[in-house]
């Protein structure tokens, strides 16, 4: 579902973590106490800690600690309505790997723009493609303040490589291009990557002209990578899951339908194995025997001519 930036604004009012529900004896721990403190450390300033938030959420999911009581309880109730959802983060964090290993040493890459960076973990974009060509040049893009925070101290490259963070929010394309050509060569190719984040650009139309804004400024020999949720998979557990989301957490979900998330790469040429769940878009060995063969996560990866 569910990866994201800190795009969207903080919804609902703080109430007790184990609370009862105004009248209905329903505990909600993923709210936070009303007037108290979140037992972690101290958030960093400016962050919102007393409402789920997707990027913190993601990154309980995949086993991280950079999560609040809020976030944890929100996950394990979105658990609790559609189990596979560790499985879509966990297959999503697959699909980057595998795309940037294959534009770094299948197509010969050498840059990437990482927008929607979500909290570093394993496998991050600049690591995947360092390991295999040392020079290759990330630069990160989000607007959490938590991800700044944690990219800055985690996300670091030693020489000839290079990573670069620009806070920024996705819609906002042009302040992107403008920061990301002080570290990126506009005038090579450059891998685009979107995972998770364009479900979070609530009106459509914005979504694709913000993708293609960001496509039109690339050169051709260019790549495209983007994972977007949908309800077309999952059936009634996601479909409840993502409801259930969008009412108490922050920020709110639009899901697409396949057709919708392909047309953002109109006028592309999508590569094999086409527009699939990104665990099947070519999964190796040990994922196609161990991993889970479908999640309901759209998954494309597309070339400029």
């Amino acid at each position: 579902m569910y990866e994201s930036d800190e795009s969207g604004t903080p919804g609902g009012s703080a109430r007790s973590a184990g609370a009862e529900a105004a009248g209905n004896g329903v505990t909600e721990p993923w709210r936070a106490a009303e007037g108290g403190r979140e037992p972690r450390a101290a958030s960093p300033a400016g962050i919102d800690t007393s409402v789920a938030h997707n990027a913190r959420v993601w990154n309980y999911w995949l086993g991280g600690k950079d999560n609040y009581g809020p976030d944890r309880g929100a996950g394990d109730h979105v658990r609790s309505l559609f189990p596979s959802i560790v499985d879509v983060a966990r297959a999503d964090r697959a699909f980057l790997r595998r795309v940037v290993h294959h534009l770094v040493g299948g197509v010969g890459l050498r840059q990437f723009l990482d927008v929607g960076t979500g909290l570093p973990t394993a496998d991050n974009t600049h690591e995947v493609a360092q390991a295999v060509a040392p020079e290759s040049r990330v630069v990160y893009v989000d607007n959490d303040p938590l991800v700044l925070v944690h990219a800055q101290a985690l996300l670091t490259s030693r020489p000839p490589g290079v990573t670069d963070y620009i806070e920024a929010d996705i819609r906002d394309p042009e302040r992107i291009l403008e920061t990301a050509r002080s570290t990126l060569d506009f005038d090579r190719p450059i891998g685009l990557i979107l995972l998770g984040v364009l479900n979070f650009v609530l009106d459509t139309e914005e979504a694709a002209a913000v993708v293609g804004r960001l496509v039109d400024a690339l050169p051709p020999g260019s790549h495209v990578a983007l994972t977007h949720p949908t309800l077309e998979m999952g059936g009634e557990a996601n479909a409840a899951a993502m409801e259930f989301w969008n009412e108490n957490a922050t920020p709110p979900i639009t899901p697409r339908t396949v057709a919708e998330i392909s047309a953002f790469v109109d006028g592309l040429e999508i590569l094999e194995p086409g527009v699939v769940s990104c665990a099947e878009w070519r999964p190796d060995s040990a994922e196609a025997d161990g991993g889970p063969q479908r999640v309901a996560q759209v998954g494309i990866v597309a070339r400029k001519s």
